[in-house]
């Protein structure tokens, strides 16, 4: 079927496709006006009636209208404007991104506009290639590869302590926060308000430091702590005495990393005498192993970060404070990980394509 009001006959499907350009959010605005004059001229409409609705001149109409005539739906697109060709090609700019900066520049990655400089284009040209690609020279991320080579045996080893515990014995986590700080802002926080975010001063003074010696129940995400002033085997070994007084008749497996005060002579000598208690190693730089890492990362965002102690003592209570509301709102602290599948990112692949 078509339309044949006025000075332009539509088909049905060309009807169809018009009305849905004025619709479509996808359309471009002059393709939808353009959709709009050929609707309108088909339904009879005159060239002067058509530019007061539609607030054009007449020209326009007359100048879409017999486009359509001569080219249909297409000749109602958007052609390709002319322009002035691409300075540099878009493969220039990855290659040269890839490629560190000269040495005569003295910085160590490309900015825009120095890679821009370079090239000899504009700096938005550079930009919009870094997005389309997903480029970010200014970001940088870190990894490390453990060298231990017991490592495979000690992965094992503290991941079925997590996923398959021994049973009737408790699996502790044990570490050292060592060298927190006890910071007095120079000037009052200002509180929190509608609008507006807590704000302190940048500067501060410093009344000493603490180290937290911390041991998180896995099944249960409980905490036993003690604060001391250094954190030397006198310190563990007598955290492990507390930790051993808390769990009395217990068998304990203690996971911790591998600090030289943890493997002291003295330490073995006290395990020896005391063979309910074992200690389990992480690897060498696997101390993420250890779970007791996440309950210190939540300690100093939710009350050490933000805090401000005017002595060791305050900082030592707020501490403690902190400890005696987590363990009674604790959770168990769930291993999902197996070791098969930490394996292989864990230890450095012996081929790389990284180019170095």
């Amino acid at each position: 079927m078509t339309s044949s009001i006025g000075d332009v006959v539509l088909m049905d499907e060309e009807l169809a496709t018009l009305r849905r350009f004025t619709r479509s959010p996808s359309v471009s605005a002059g393709e939808a006006l353009r959709a709009r004059i050929v609707l309108q001229a088909a339904a009879g409409a005159g060239t002067s009636e058509i530019a007061r609705r539609l607030g054009i001149s007449r020209p326009t109409v007359i100048c879409w209208r017999e486009r359509y005539r001569s080219g249909g739906i297409e000749a109602l697109r958007d052609a390709p404007r002319p322009g002035r060709p691409k300075v540099v090609d878009e493969t220039e700019i990855l290659a040269r991104t890839l490629q560190p900066p000269p040495k005569r520049l003295g910085v160590t990655h490309w900015s825009t506009r120095l890679l821009a400089a370079e090239l000899g284009c504009g700096d938005a040209t550079v930009a919009r290639c870094w997005r389309r690609f997903g480029l970010k020279p200014w970001r940088r991320e870190t990894f490390k590869f453990s060298t231990d080579p017991e490592l495979e045996a000690k992965v094992r080893d503290v991941v079925g302590l997590y996923l398959n515990p021994p049973e009737k014995a408790i699996v502790l986590c044990v570490d050292e926060k060592s060298q927190i700080q006890a910071l007095d802002r120079t000037a009052p926080i200002l509180p929190l308000r509608p609008g507006l975010p807590e704000r302190a001063t940048h500067d501060y003074v410093r009344h000493g430091t603490t180290t937290l010696f911390a041991a998180l129940e896995v099944s249960t995400g409980k905490v036993t702590d003690a604060c001391y002033d250094r954190h030397g085997k006198a310190e563990f070994l007598n955290f492990l005495k507390t930790v051993a007084r808390a769990y009395p008749r217990r068998e304990l497996h203690v996971v911790c990393d591998n600090y030289h005060t943890h493997k002291h002579e003295e330490i073995k000598r006290w395990l020896q005498r005391h063979p309910r208690i074992t200690l389990h190693f992480t690897p060498t730089s696997g101390s993420w192993l250890n779970l007791v890492e996440v309950f210190f990362s939540i300690i100093t965002r939710q009350a050490i970060r933000r805090g401000t102690f005017k002595s060791v003592k305050e900082l030592i209570e707020a501490i403690r404070r902190f400890i005696d509301g987590w363990n009674d709102r604790c959770h168990p602290f769930t291993w999902t990980k197996t070791a098969d599948e930490i394996l292989p990112h864990a230890r450095r692949q012996r081929t790389s394509d990284a180019g170095h």
